[in-house]
């Protein structure tokens, strides 16, 4: 089992569709900008690569209820499912590989973050 920690919240599934419907390039923009912010966390890492199918734990610590927990968790998985795979830790990020995934959710005012650990199932 492996942990990644973001030391940040990302952007909701809102401002990810604000960004779409304001310029067709806006929405792409951002999710490259924050899948490389993720890449760089993912350097921790260091080399780690999974063959076998995954499941990936998200604990999402929040400075505030404000946000939607569906909100926070739909773009939020999507970025940092395709930056792994971007980074080489994951293969894919299709049903071969992603055997499935759970969301905690937390408040932290003074360490906002997000944590996955991930590890493998099997085949």
């Amino acid at each position: 089992m492996v942990k990644l920690i973001i030391r940040r919240t990302l952007p909701n599934l809102n401002d990810y569709i604000t960004a779409e419907r304001s310029n067709k390039y806006a929405g792409a923009k951002m999710k490259k900008e924050w899948e490389a912010v993720v890449m760089h966390e993912a350097r921790a890492l260091r080399g780690v690569q999974f063959e076998k199918p995954v499941y990936m734990l998200y604990r999402w610590f929040e400075p505030s209820r404000r946000r939607d927990k569906d909100n926070i968790s739909s773009f939020g998985r999507k970025v940092i499912q395709d930056a792994l795979v971007r980074c080489g830790v994951l293969q894919n990020d299709g049903w071969a590989n992603i055997d499935g995934f759970a969301d905690e959710f937390y408040v932290d005012k003074k360490n906002p973050r997000i944590e996955v650990k991930i590890w493998e199932v099997g085949e």
